[in-house]
């Protein structure tokens, strides 16, 4: 079968999606299809800075097709629409290169709406993985792009989605029914990520953020929480991985806080594996999530997660079994929490053990991909729906002014 996968951002952006692009692509090789991944990314200094950018790396067995995204660059006023042009041309390009079966996209906007337009002129059905952000902040920025993703969850042949919270925010969100969607949970490759032979003793025990550093991520709620461990004499030490768009936030609220956190900066995918193992505590005081990869990465890796009852984290992980959960956005619960954690060597150990056990036999990226393929398969023949109407009413958005999600 030949697929195209549809990439908001791929490395060297770092995010969840990348990691989930990367391991899909893998699958999707090995069964013996024929790949192409055309994913946007960002040129200019500022998205660079923030997300990572440039062009794609190759990936073995994938043709790999960059798109820069010039219309996201626009500083003060970002031209989505111009990228979402850009994705529907070089779609048209190399599907008359060589037919597609499968469009699959992923997000339900910019790149699901540029799969669902590429398919009215070539008769291909569409995939949509709905993510994080579509669910929890695109279409509610404004009207525009209200209508973009409820053309899309209305009209994409399948819907793919991480989890049950998830699938009911956006459907309670949006306004469309839950039957539309199909869970496809998150995977993590736990032949890369596993728990040291032997744990070195931490002292004092190591927290460890990693991922895109972004208060919606909870990163300055853990530095707040560092505070106040600090203030009531519990010892640690703290390492925050990765950039994002409130990393200098974060290093101000350090230095003011005194804390002297650990900013590890940019680690590539290669890299993340080892840095788990360096640690003893995961912690991600998340506000939500389509799905956690970076948990899972942590449940795999043989750490206690310190987390919140946030939309796609009370899914895989549940309070005083396998994770310690409090209110996302709650600072004095996750500083009891990381204190309960910290303090109690046997409670951290069991909550670790849960954890593997259970990323072990249900997150495995066998399954996920196995699952995914039937989707593609049962849906290969089937024309897609083009009735909707192609043009978006254009209205004023907060994104295009601050680029951040979209």
């Amino acid at each position: 079968m030949r697929v195209l996968f549809l990439s908001r951002r791929f490395f060297p952006a770092i995010s969840g999606m990348s990691v989930y692009a990367l391991n899909l692509l893998r699958q999707l090789v090995a069964a013996g299809h024929d790949v192409t991944m055309l994913s946007q990314y960002r040129g200019d200094a500022l998205g660079t800075r923030i997300y990572g950018g440039g062009p794609p790396p190759e990936v073995p067995g994938v043709r790999v097709i960059g798109l820069r995204s010039f219309g996201e660059e626009i500083e003060g006023e970002a031209d989505f629409e111009r990228d979402v042009q850009a994705m529907v041309d070089a779609v048209l390009a190399d599907h008359a290169r060589a037919p597609f079966d499968v469009l699959h996209a992923q997000y339900g906007y910019p790149t699901g709406w540029a799969a669902l337009l590429a398919a009215r002129q070539i008769g291909v059905p569409v995939v949509v993985s709905i993510q994080g952000g579509d669910g929890h902040w695109v279409g509610s920025c404004c009207e525009t792009h209200r209508q973009a993703m409820l053309r899309v969850l209305n009209h994409a042949g399948r819907l793919l989605i991480g989890c049950d919270s998830f699938s009911r925010e956006v459907a309670e969100r949006l306004g469309v029914s839950r039957d539309r969607f199909t869970i496809v949970p998150g995977a993590v490759d736990v032949a890369e990520f596993f728990p040291p032979a032997e744990r070195k003793a931490g002292d004092p025990v190591r927290l460890f953020y990693h991922g895109r550093v972004d208060r919606r991520k909870g990163a300055l709620d853990f530095l707040d929480a560092l505070a106040l461990l600090r203030q009531q004499g519990v010892a640690f030490a703290a390492t925050i991985s990765g950039i994002g768009p409130d990393l200098e936030a974060c290093r101000d609220r350090d230095a003011a806080l005194g804390l002297h956190t650990r900013f590890a900066g940019y680690a590539d995918y290669a890299a993340a594996p080892a840095l788990y193992r360096e640690q003893d505590v995961f912690v991600s005081p998340t506000y939500a999530e389509g799905f956690s990869n970076t948990v899972l990465e942590a449940m795999a890796s043989g750490l206690a997660c310190v987390s919140c009852t946030a939309v796609g984290v009370v899914d895989c992980l549940r309070h005083g079994e396998n994770g310690l959960l409090g209110a996302p956005g709650d600072v004095p619960a996750l500083a009891a929490n990381l204190r309960l954690v910290i303090e109690d060597a046997a409670l951290r150990e069991r909550l670790a053990a849960a954890a593997l056990a259970e990323c072990r036999a249900t997150y495995s990226w066998e399954v996920v991909g196995r699952q995914i393929m039937a989707t593609y398969e049962d849906l290969r023949h089937d024309a897609p729906e083009v009735g909707f109407d192609p043009a978006l009413p254009m209205e004023p958005c907060r994104f295009r002014a601050a680029p951040h999600l979209l």
